[in-house]
């Protein structure tokens, strides 16, 4: 872990293509957004919409003003590329058109 003077956090991006990971260190009272901005992030991903930034620490979900902790895992996550409402809708019918029988259809 870090010293007492700074605080040792990884930022990481699942991207399609592979995992982009940086290592920082920041002095305590630090942000999320503080850690994305000093990863170069929005440098290394021009292509991520940093407007619309999805942001978590070990999977739960928390904006970028949060404080953080020695040893936090900030993870930036993609931007939904369907609607998940619009995809169980699909799910739904395609498991009732499969249920049905050839007669009923």
């Amino acid at each position: 872990m870090a010293s007492d003077q700074f605080l040792t956090i990884q930022v990481i991006y699942a991207a399609s293509a592979g995992v982009w990971r940086r290592t920082v260190q920041l002095a305590p009272g630090s942000t999320v957004g503080q850690a994305i901005a000093l990863s170069q992030f929005a440098q290394d991903n021009p292509a991520y919409p940093c407007d619309d930034l999805k942001v978590g620490i070990f999977g739960q979900r928390c904006s970028a003003d949060r404080l953080l902790m020695d040893g936090d895992r900030v993870e930036v996550y993609r931007p939904l590329v369907f609607d998940p409402m619009e995809s169980r809708r699909r799910r739904a019918i395609h498991r009732e058109a499969a249920t049905k029988a050839p007669d009923q259809a």
